[in-house]
């Protein structure tokens, strides 16, 4: 119990940190900003799924590169969810998707959407799924970062619109968003 409370705290704290201080007019804008995370997915009780994401901070918003595998052919929901909590064996102590501006769910290219919906990933016949791109809705740095958040791949196709998770089903694979690189100035 004791491990998985430290866990929460310390992914909680450094989320804090880095968003607190991604303000340049904050008074520890010297503190480096994200430009890389990473999630290692492993499977939820059941499931054999497991692969990696990246979040890339670029010019346009946040690379999004997935590489994902033991998936059942077709489109699954693949949210950023809101908390990094991963000690549930289905999933669900990561709660709802991430949506720091109260908004309805949606696909990634709606208007009105959580942050968290990045919309599908497709598998191919063996399982394989990858998934490279460009999210103006993400963020690595400041008050909406997602960093100590968490990814969530589900069982089922993500309709886009069906309130509040787009009817994805259960939760296959679970993983904690942390960061792998930052700036050098």
């Amino acid at each position: 119990m004791y491990k998985h409370y430290s866990r929460v705290l310390g992914m909680t704290l450094v989320s804090l940190l880095f968003g607190a201080c991604a303000q340049k007019s904050s008074p520890c804008a010297a503190y480096p900003q994200v430009e890389k995370a990473t999630t290692v997915l492993s499977p939820t009780r059941g499931n054999n799924v497991f692969g990696t994401v990246t979040f890339t901070q670029v010019d346009d918003g946040v690379l999004v590169e997935a590489d994902i595998h033991g998936l059942e052919p077709g489109n699954h929901g693949f949210h950023v969810h809101h908390l990094g909590d991963i000690d549930s064996s289905d999933g669900t102590a990561t709660k709802g998707h991430f949506n720091p501006h109260s908004m309805d769910h949606g696909g990634p290219f709606s208007e009105v959407r959580h942050a968290g919906d990045l919309g599908n990933i497709t598998a191919d016949s063996s399982g394989y799924a990858r998934y490279h791109r460009i999210d103006k809705w993400l963020s690595l740095n400041g008050p909406a970062s997602i960093v100590g958040r968490s990814v969530i791949v589900h069982a089922a196709n993500d309709d886009l619109h069906s309130q509040p998770t787009g009817a994805a089903g259960a939760r296959v694979a679970q993983g904690v968003i942390g960061v792998s690189g930052i700036a050098n100035d």
